[in-house]
Order: structure tokens, then sequence, then C-alpha cells
């Protein structure tokens, strides 16, 4: 990009901070900026039929954060987006969003290759825990997010791994 784009995403951008156990969004709220997680970690959750918590996946720093397949949409989640950590982000209404886009050329092209590659990413993951018994998804987790096991606590991993966090803490004490 050229430093007339730089300077016209740069006047666009705000900078927030979210801190722990802050939501970016919640459930049935609608969502009105696109933003871009540039240090911390946030969780995506939902409640599920017996009203407990499941943790579907972590977002750690250098992700974009879409509302919904589109910017002209009315995105409404069913899941929750909550900082496990103090987190700093980027943010963009959506009226900026869409000035971007229309005065970058190929910004969708370059946005729908982000999307992709987090999409796949996301895939290969969920994926993965569907098939491993629960020593290798956590062996497997450690592997793949080697810096957020230490800054999430063990409830939330267990949740995205499906598992209790009694059977966690067991798998983490038999492979010392």
């Amino acid at each position: 990009m050229n430093k007339q784009q730089i300077d016209l995403i740069q006047s666009k951008a705000i900078e927030i901070e979210l801190r722990k156990d802050e939501f970016y969004w919640e459930a049935g709220k609608a969502v009105k900026q696109i933003g871009f997680l540039t240090d911390g970690v946030l969780r995506v959750y939902y409640y599920n039929n017996k009203g407990e918590e499941i943790t579907r996946y972590f977002i750690d720093e250098k992700h974009l954060i879409l509302s919904g397949n589109n910017v002209d949409d009315f995105f409404i989640p069913s899941e929750y987006l909550q900082a496990i950590t103090d987190c700093k982000m980027i943010v963009f209404t959506k009226q900026d969003w869409k000035d971007i886009s229309e005065t970058i050329i190929g910004w969708e092209n370059i946005v729908q290759k982000i999307i992709a590659k987090h999409h796949t990413e996301k895939i290969k993951r969920r994926s993965d825990l569907i098939s491993q018994d629960a020593t290798t998804r956590y062996l497997d987790f450690i592997e793949k997010f080697p810096t957020l096991a230490n800054r999430i606590p063990l409830s939330y991993i267990a949740s995205y791994l499906g598992i209790t966090q009694s059977s966690l803490s067991r798998i983490r004490k038999n492979i010392r």
C-alpha cells in the first residue's frame, strides 16, 4: 500500500482497550464495528441447552474480527466475544470500513484472503478436536497455541477441548 492509503486507514482507525472479562460483543446485541486485535486474547463462547458455557475458539493477536459475512449486514451474534486478558484493538465503524473498501482498490481482496486463512485455521483446529482423545487434544492445543496455554484459565481450555476441568488437570499431571 502507498502512503495515502495507509494514511486513510490510520485516519479511520480508533484504538480501544478492553479490560479482562469485558465484551467486544454480546449475544443478541447488534455489532457496529470491525476490529483488529493487536494485543491480548479473546474467546468466543455460547451457552448450550443446559446453560453451560461452551468455548468455541480463542482469538489472539493479529487477527481481524469481522461482524457477519458482509459489512452491510446487520449482524446480531448468537455468541459472546469476551476479553480473557486485557486487550488492545484497532476498530473501525462499519461506515469507515466501507469508505476504506470503496477508496482502496483491492481492499476487499486483501480482506477475503485474511478471512479465508482464518476460516481454514478455525476449521482445522475444530476438526482435530473431534477426532482425537482428550490427551492428544490437549497436547495439540499446546502445540498450536504455545503462547496461550499460560494466559487462559484452565476452565476455558477444558471447555474448548470438550472435557471437564478435573479431566484436564489429570491430563496435565500425567504428561509432566
